[in-house]
């Protein structure tokens, strides 16, 4: 038993609370049983001290090859930190690597100026549990190895790949440039939390100093300032209260976008299932009929299987495009498109369905440069929601182009809706959930988006009109 605090080994880790004795050694201490057991399980722990030989994590480390000391009750005091000492501390390696270290995707939270170790402990906590994909230490923040960080962190710091020491301008360079969007988190942010899209692209969240916060040259770097909308009469959130709001909000938006998938794949075996329907029920007639029908009846049924095929094709890939739009990998194919001959195209289509309402060009002679296979899926999709949701006469079709951009409209009279329910619309929503498609309008929106367009909806005296918007220009 180790009973002296001049012992070389008790002195080789009593120095170890200072940070340049731990910069030398490449080591820091580790107290407790949860941190000296993540540190175990990580394969980082390199020695131990205990007052009890019988400890199950000093049997477990003496097993693993791991050096276990027994010291006394003051030793044990000594070594530690807190006022009731757990009887273990741990010496573990340093665990930090490069920027290169962090995932490509996902949520990294960089710290600037954060000075309190108990908060960024919390952080570290906080990240693990969101998980999110590391947590970088600006050279003027604390160091990730204070006991007291390690010991806010419960554990944490053996989880989640951790930057130490990186220059703020330097990291937030790269982390765009690797294809990250920079959010500075401020209490007078321009962008509510809430209300920013956090799950489309990665995100590097920086949070600031505890009592300043971030200071103007670091916020400028960023894509937009962000606050947490605070409802009650205080005037802010502690910074590990802040990041931790912020990051399960990611987390809580990235579960979403999984989600929305999921109803998408759902949505669309459900649309799916009709006109399949159809053409089983038109197969079905033809073949055991085909001598008792006249060549009209033939001809009607031909017809509806074709349109039927096309309603199937079209369904399948707004899904395959939902998949590419919720994983980032859309990649459009523009080429030179005659709009007018488009829009003639898909109107001559819908007629083999005879319940199908008219479609109406009235633009001008336009030529655009963009993708007009998914220009003609948008336009299918605003031509099924008016079948469903516009009540009167037929469907026209306009468009123009100005300042480079392609601009359609797609509209129909008498549609008995709000404003709100017209953006509703463009929700994907489950099967049995109201008439029309389910995935048609979220799928054009999404698609347009990620080619630097918009897509939306607006009424004007009962008429009902689906807009879309979108670079026509090579």
């Amino acid at each position: 038993m180790l009973t002296s605090v001049k012992n070389p080994k008790v002195a080789a880790v009593l120095r170890l609370k200072k940070r340049a004795f731990r910069d030398e050694d490449r080591a820091f201490l580790v107290e407790g049983a949860q941190g000296v057991g993540e540190a175990l399980d990580a394969g980082a722990l390199v020695s131990l001290f205990v007052v009890d030989d019988l400890e199950p994590l000093a049997v477990r480390a003496r097993q693993g090859g791991v050096v276990v000391e027994v010291v006394s009750d003051d030793v044990m005091g000594k070594l530690t930190s807190t006022v009731t000492p757990q009887g273990l501390v741990g010496v573990s390696s340093f665990l930090d690597g490069g920027l290169d270290a962090l995932p490509a995707d996902g949520c990294v939270t960089v710290l600037h100026q954060v000075r309190d170790p108990g908060n960024a402990g919390t952080v570290l906590r906080s990240a693990d549990a969101a998980g999110a994909g590391g947590v970088v230490f600006t050279e003027t923040s604390v160091d990730p190895y204070n006991p007291k960080t390690v010991r806010a962190s419960a554990g944490s710091l053996f989880h989640v790949p951790v930057v130490r020491g990186a220059d703020t301008k330097a990291t937030l360079i790269e982390l765009r440039d690797r294809g990250f969007r920079i959010y500075a988190m401020a209490a007078d942010g321009v962008q509510d939390l809430y209300r920013t899209d956090l799950a489309s692209d990665p995100v590097a969240l920086v949070f600031g100093n505890e009592a300043r916060g971030l200071p103007e040259e670091t916020s400028s770097l960023a894509d937009a300032t962000i606050r947490v909308p605070i409802t009650g009469k205080v005037e802010s959130l502690n910074l590990a209260a802040a990041a931790t709001v912020c990051l399960f909000e990611w987390a809580r938006q990235r579960a979403r976008a999984g989600e929305a998938l999921e109803t998408i794949i759902t949505a669309a075996a459900h649309d799916i299932r009709s006109p399949l329907t159809a053409m089983k029920g038109f197969g079905y007639a033809l073949e055991k009929r085909w001598d008792q029908m006249t060549l009209d009846q033939r001809t009607l049924m031909l017809q509806g299987i074709v349109h039927d095929a096309d309603r199937m094709d079209s369904i399948l890939r707004q899904l395959v495009d939902a998949a590419r739009v919720v994983s980032g990998t859309l990649e459009p194919f523009p080429e030179k498109v005659e709009i007018a001959e488009l829009v003639v195209a898909i109107s001559e289509a819908q007629r083999r369905d005879p319940d199908h309402p008219a479609v109406e060009w009235a633009g001008e002679a336009i030529t655009a440069f963009v993708d007009p296979t998914r220009l003609k899926t948008a336009i299918l999709a605003f031509l099924e929601a008016l079948v469903w949701w516009g009540k009167e006469g037929p469907i026209r079709v306009q468009a123009g182009r100005s300042e480079g951009m392609l601009r359609v409209s797609v509209s129909r009279l008498s549609a008995d809706l709000t404003p709100e329910q017209v953006e509703e619309l463009f929700l994907a929503r489950r099967p049995g959930s109201g008439a029309g498609s389910k995935i048609g309008l979220f799928v054009t929106r999404g698609v347009v988006q990620a080619q630097g367009g918009r897509v939306w909806g607006s009424l004007d005296g009962g008429r009902l009109t689906f807009h879309l918007e979108m670079p026509a220009d090579p």
